[in-house]
């Protein structure tokens, strides 16, 4: 069995009804959102799935039923999105290329905070063989929606960062417009350095309203309690040497190790 498919199987999600790409789009896109997210043991995990089983659709993809990530993240030279988000300033922003890697599809996304803390993700479909760059379309598109949000920043100041990959699990709560995550085999990447989430832990996001979701609420009886992280924060923190220390550091260096995933996770499968 391969490691994706691993992943599935370990979670259950074979027990919920799956959803086509365009049905969760339909009842939750969510481009405008306030995210929350959960570090929480695999077998802890595998019971919040089965839980939502009766309420949750999984994303399906013709059988497959999770998608291998690679997302280069971009910054200044100064790490000005790194520093904006650890100083938790208002205007936070992420810019990165991201592939999906099964189905070959890549987009550029560029996320945002509105004036009341909710994320905002504005997203562009580019051709697979500029992932990793800003190439004149993707550069065009950062910079309208750097120069509309008020960031005093362009893509010719950014370069590559880090790299950040990941095995992704989606479900869509339909009736309520609500999604959760789970990632795993979380690996994050700067040159020859490697950080990585522990196999026994997911990252888990619910992706909804400024309420509590249904979701939250099982992870709260549960035991879990939501944290303040983020992947490029944390590849950043734990990677780049002379960073100030922070929240983020400490919170990663007792679930991350500096174990490398192996490269053939990521080559395109044909099912999950």
């Amino acid at each position: 069995m391969t490691p994706v498919r691993s992943f599935a199987a370990g979670l259950g999600l074979s027990a919920l009804r799956g959803a086509t790409l365009a049905e969760v789009d339909a009842a939750a896109a969510l481009q405008h959102r306030t995210d929350r997210k959960y570090l929480i043991p695999l077998d802890q995990a595998r019971s919040f799935v089965r839980l939502l089983a009766d309420r949750h659709h999984v994303l399906d993809f013709a059988g497959r039923r999770t998608t291998s990530y690679l997302s280069t993240y971009f910054d200044t030279d100064r790490l000005g999105a790194w520093h904006a988000h650890v100083q938790g300033r208002r205007r936070r922003w992420k810019v990165r290329t991201r592939l999906y890697a099964e189905d070959g599809l890549c987009r550029v996304e560029v996320k945002t905070k509105d004036g009341r803390g909710a994320t905002v993700k504005h997203a562009l479909q580019i051709p697979a063989a500029t992932y990793g760059a800003l190439d004149r379309q993707a550069a065009d598109f950062v910079n309208e929606v750097l120069d509309r949000s008020g960031i005093p920043v362009t893509a010719k100041e950014l370069t590559p960062a880090a790299e950040i990959r990941y095995v992704r699990a989606a479900l869509a709560d339909l009736d309520h417009g609500t999604r959760v995550t789970l990632d795993g085999t979380l690996t994050c990447h700067q040159g020859d350095r490697t950080a990585a989430l522990d196999t026994g832990h997911l990252l888990v996001e619910t992706k909804g309203g400024v309420q509590l979701a249904y979701a939250d609420r099982l992870l709260l009886r549960l035991g879990a309690r939501p944290v303040s992280l983020s992947k490029y924060i944390v590849g950043q923190s734990l990677l780049t040497p002379g960073l100030p220390d922070n929240d983020v550091r400490r919170l990663a260096r007792t679930h991350f190790t500096t174990e490398a995933t192996p490269r053939a996770l990521f080559e395109r499968t044909s099912a999950a």
